[in-house]
């Protein structure tokens, strides 16, 4: 009998200790991630629609660029990611700490670069990854089918964001821009020209999902490449194209264990 009472206790116990041990293990730390939207400040082109940056190199504009970088330095990162693949990334920033790094106008060097040196981090983390966009399918099938006013009426909307970018980077410099280009609903509209390529294509013929599904692809393969880099209690400061940051940030606020930081509250005015 006494037997029996013992065992009875220690079920009881068993589960109540195991329960205040789980209570007592701290829970792990989230980490945060400000994914700042980035205009490509070298001028490659390689969109469809393009903003005309001013060089980044003048004094006035290698001031305004250092304004930025200070700023989201008092993020205090662990980790500096950037739209590069991951040993282009690795081996340039080695050079840049080394001095032996050509001069760049990409921001991944004017604020990536400069801000990981900063805070003396010895890596930046490149998590690009190639990707098709294969726009061209989409736009013979408008052409074809009698739907390319679907087609312009989204591209004047991007057209239009270039303008307001263009006025903004020419007259009121680079601070302004980031601003603007980081404010949640132009990423919100930016967004909206991948949206409504749905409407293009009719029954088993559909390129406007296949234009979508490969951009959502890649972008989540951008993404995998950031969270996997990540541990508990990381600070984690990413620059990237605008075009990605509605996706990116999607992807951050909706894995468990992250939190994303706005990086409007960090920009300075």
């Amino acid at each position: 009998m006494l037997r029996a009472v013992v065992f009875a206790a220690l079920v009881l116990i068993a589960p109540a200790a195991a329960l205040a041990a789980a209570e007592a293990e701290p829970a792990a730390q989230p980490v945060e991630v400000m994914i700042v939207a980035s205009a490509h400040l070298a001028n490659p082109g390689r969109d469809i629609h393009n903003l005309t940056v001013p060089d980044v190199l003048t004094p006035a504009a290698q001031a305004q660029i250092a304004s930025i970088a200070d700023a989201l330095g008092r993020f205090e990162p662990t980790k500096v990611a950037v739209e590069r693949g991951a040993d282009v990334a690795r081996e340039h920033y080695a050079q840049y700490l080394a001095g032996a790094l050509p001069v760049s106008r990409g921001e991944d060097v004017q604020l990536g670069f400069r801000i990981a040196r900063a805070r003396g981090l010895n890596a930046v983390y490149g998590i690009d990854v190639p990707g098709d966009f294969p726009y061209d399918a989409v736009d013979a099938y408008a052409k074809a089918h009698g739907q390319s006013a679907i087609l312009d009426a989204a591209s004047d909307d991007i057209v239009d964001m270039l303008a307001t970018e263009q006025k903004i980077v020419d007259g009121k410099g680079f601070p302004a821009l980031y601003r603007y280009l980081n404010a949640p609903d132009r990423i919100s509209r930016d967004n909206a020209f991948y949206a409504k390529m749905l409407r293009i294509g009719a029954g088993a013929e559909q390129p406007g999902v296949e234009l979508l599904t490969a951009w959502h692809h890649r972008n989540f393969l951008i993404c995998a490449n950031l969270i996997q880099a990540a541990k508990p209690g990381d600070r984690i400061l990413v620059f990237y194209g605008a075009g990605h940051a509605f996706l990116l940030r999607q992807c951050v606020r909706e894995t468990p264990g992250f939190r994303l930081i706005e990086p409007t509250a960090w920009l300075p005015n």
